[in-house]
């Protein structure tokens, strides 16, 4: 059973100024994009931004919290982004539109969210 309401006490292990929250792997896309989802902490605030390839923006929901999100509320960030720039690079509308494969040290149970999700979808 995923816990949805697990938070992580902390995003950073005292090696740098940024985190890697979730690595997004998207290997029904024709290059097998990847989208890497960053924490850093900006006037006591954590702010979250997510970077492709490509260099393209991605809109997420929420882009700065106050503490870190619980597993449910991470889910919802990586399931409503979206693109911001008017003439994306690549295909990121439809790679976004897939199911990834999820990799998180700060959510252990995340992946099995998606496995089971791409299950569901035939894709697993």
């Amino acid at each position: 059973m995923i816990d949805f309401d697990f938070r992580p006490t902390s995003y950073f292990d005292g090696t740098g100024p940024s985190s890697l929250l979730v690595k997004l792997t998207y290997p029904e896309s024709q290059w097998g994009d990847e989208i890497n989802i960053y924490c850093t902490v900006l006037d006591g605030e954590y702010q979250f931004e997510a970077i492709d390839f490509y260099g393209n923006e991605i809109q997420l929901n929420p882009e700065k919290s106050n503490e870190p999100l619980s597993v449910q509320e991470i889910i919802l960030l990586i399931e409503t982004m979206e693109v911001k720039n008017k003439n994306p690079q690549g295909n990121i509308e439809l790679t976004l539109a897939g199911i990834p494969e999820v990799e998180s040290k700060c959510y252990p149970n995340l992946n099995r969210y998606f496995e089971e999700k791409r299950k569901t979808f035939g894709l697993g």
